[in-house]
């Protein structure tokens, strides 16, 4: 999320971010299904990895939100003729 980055670099990073983000949390809901079936071990490391997951899709989301407002002051700006 540089700078230097166009407004339709910035759509297409915040898209992939949205993506990624989907996906954590795919990731995440699988581990606590998984988090209650097998043996106390399996399931704290299952929980380990649920709480990483939701974490990375978090961090995926506030990454796309950043990405998508800095398209838009971009789009803004050039219609505005800054």
């Amino acid at each position: 999320m540089t700078d230097n980055k166009n407004a339709l670099e910035n759509l297409v990073d915040a898209a992939v971010s949205k993506v990624n983000e989907g996906a954590d949390r795919a990731r995440a809901a699988g581990h606590d299904a998984a988090s209650t079936t097998g043996g106390t071990l399996d399931n704290a490391e299952d929980n380990l990895k649920e709480g990483a997951d939701r974490a990375r899709a978090e961090a995926n989301n506030a990454r796309a939100n950043s990405s998508f407002d800095q398209a838009k002051e971009q789009i803004s700006d050039a219609l505005n003729g800054k």
